[in-house]
């Protein structure tokens, strides 16, 4: 378990400043609407979503809708069904641990995961659990700290929530420069691309997934069908 640590720590440190640093900033802005330092760090640790919890400051100040709330929350997490289908192999062969693992995966989780590989002589169990948990650590250290300064002190939050977007767009770019094979980048972009010309702004990121997940499924058997 102590290597199976000392293994996944490393692989999480560029995700720790991230984190922390997206973290404040929601803290800051939870308390700056009126939630409390408590509600703030809870919905880290329950929801553990950076672009939901943003979502969330805004459903919770608006009039009660729970209709609205769902679909929003669908929308906005419709992605993290492709990520779990992507991790189905990986996933089944994992402990009781696999419960929080599957809890975990965020965004920048999945990319860890899904590019590493354990050595043989550690548990891929522990690994992707202390991974995992040590990310998730991260986001509500930095929810705490922002709480503790919305608390104490005033600041000007505006565009502050432009830092997940921020987040996202560096992730691609590090993906990019690191793998051998543009595709499924470009494939990204341009089902993005076409999908928000033809749904709009507020209806193209489910049809965007869909496409994707079936083109890396057609490449996926193309592959098995080649290997055969």
């Amino acid at each position: 378990m102590k290597e199976a640590f000392k293994f996944a720590f490393p692989h999480t440190i560029p995700i720790m400043a991230g984190y922390i640093f997206l973290g404040i900033p929601f803290g800051l802005l939870a308390v700056s609407q009126g939630f409390s330092p408590l509600f703030a760090i809870l919905m880290s640790v329950i929801i553990y979503s950076g672009a939901i919890q943003y979502a969330a400051i805004d459903v919770f100040l608006a009039s009660f809708n729970p209709m609205n709330a769902i679909i929003l929350t669908l929308m906005v997490g419709a992605r993290h069904i492709f990520y779990g289908i992507a991790m189905l192999t990986k996933f089944s062969k994992l402990d009781s641990k696999k419960y929080y693992t599957i809890f975990g995966l965020t965004d920048e989780t999945f990319s860890v995961l899904v590019s590493i590989d354990v050595p043989e002589n550690l548990s891929r169990d522990w690994v992707y659990f202390f991974i995992t948990l040590l990310n998730q650590m991260y986001w509500v250290s930095g929810t705490v700290i922002g709480v503790l300064l919305g608390s104490m002190i005033t600041i000007n939050l505006e565009g502050i929530d432009f830092v997940l977007t921020a987040l996202f767009i560096t992730i691609f770019v590090d993906q990019w420069l690191n793998s051998s094979s543009k595709v499924p980048a470009l494939v990204g972009i341009l089902s993005g691309l076409l999908c928000l010309v033809l749904f709009g702004a507020n209806n193209f990121m489910i049809p965007a997934m869909v496409f994707i997940l079936g083109f890396f499924l057609y490449r996926f058997n193309k592959k098995g069908v080649a290997r055969q």
